[in-house]
């Protein structure tokens, strides 16, 4: 019998017991351990415990997702352990971007049915982990300004920090920065608002801030918007909420294998991380370094 260890975060608010049982119940196929985790250190002793199952299944958002993917890598098992994703986060993004069910049974039918998908890694200069998009600037201002809101208000959340971000930032200036891809310099010099990075399409909550992106094409999406008055800012926002900012002629949208960024220091959030400010950043792609359950 196929082997499954279940992994919840106790600190997950959405993740309720009764959701997480009719899960465990509907994978009743497989012999399924379940345990809760609450720290890195609580999920890392959880996998060494596990070493001998054939697949992890990670019963969260895309927080949940990102710290079972880096445990599996740092313990160099992450090319040989398929995940599953079952989305009781609060954005729940990735799981969007790969087609998974929001109700939590449905999901855990997509792993019974057992079809998978080589999916790409993006690894930034820190030796993190992206599994599904990084952004600095606005974006990650943003996602500052949400957190005090996403456990009351869930998705609202981050409308709530958007919306913050947006009035605030109509009279801060963009960032002077150099960005590269592929080792060839954007031409364009103005300032910078938001740079954007990932394999998924969503961000907080489904927002298709890099609306082309696909998780097993081998390829980093990158966006960089260069907006800058009050007027373009709010008309960027706008298209950004129907997916058609990348269309604008003050983004740029393109794809590559590697990504820095230097120049003013930004803060970062990295599936929902923050970290930074820092002056550096930068990205690359491992293709098809994962293997994870899809419809």
């Amino acid at each position: 019998m196929t082997s499954l260890l279940a992994i919840a975060n106790a600190d997950a608010g959405t993740a309720d017991e009764e959701a997480i049982g009719n899960v465990v119940a509907a994978l009743h196929e497989f012999d399924v351990e379940l345990v809760t985790t609450s720290s890195p250190q609580d999920l890392a002793e959880a996998l060494d415990t596990h070493r001998s199952v054939d697949g992890v299944v990670v019963l969260g958002g895309d927080g949940s997702l990102h710290a079972v993917v880096d445990a599996l890598r740092t313990a160099g098992r992450l090319a040989d352990t398929v995940i599953g994703l079952v989305p009781l986060g609060t954005g729940n993004d990735f799981a969007t971007a790969l087609g998974l069910p929001d109700d939590p049974v449905e999901a855990a039918q997509v792993i019974a049915a057992g079809c998978t998908r080589r999916i790409d890694l993006i690894i930034d200069d820190q030796d993190g982990v992206v599994v599904n998009a990084a952004h600095i600037g606005i974006g990650a201002e943003a996602a500052k300004a949400a957190r005090p809101w996403k456990k009351a208000l869930g998705p609202l959340g981050y409308v709530v920090g958007a919306v913050l971000t947006g009035v605030r930032g109509l009279t801060t200036p963009g960032a002077r920065l150099e960005i590269t891809v592929d080792g060839e310099e954007l031409p364009r010099k103005e300032p910078v608002i938001q740079v954007a990075v990932g394999n998924g399409c969503f961000v907080g909550g489904g927002t298709p801030l890099l609306p082309d992106a696909d998780p097993s094409d081998g390829e980093l999406d990158v966006a960089v918007s260069y907006t800058e008055s009050p007027r373009r800012r709010i008309a960027y926002a706008w298209h950004v909420r129907r997916g058609d900012h990348h269309r604008r002629d003050d983004v740029v949208y393109l794809r590559g294998a590697t990504v820095s960024v230097r120049g003013e220091k930004l803060a970062c959030t990295s599936d929902g991380e923050l970290t930074g400010p820092r002056s550096e950043h930068s990205w690359r792609i491992e293709p098809a370094a994962l293997a994870m359950f899809v419809p």
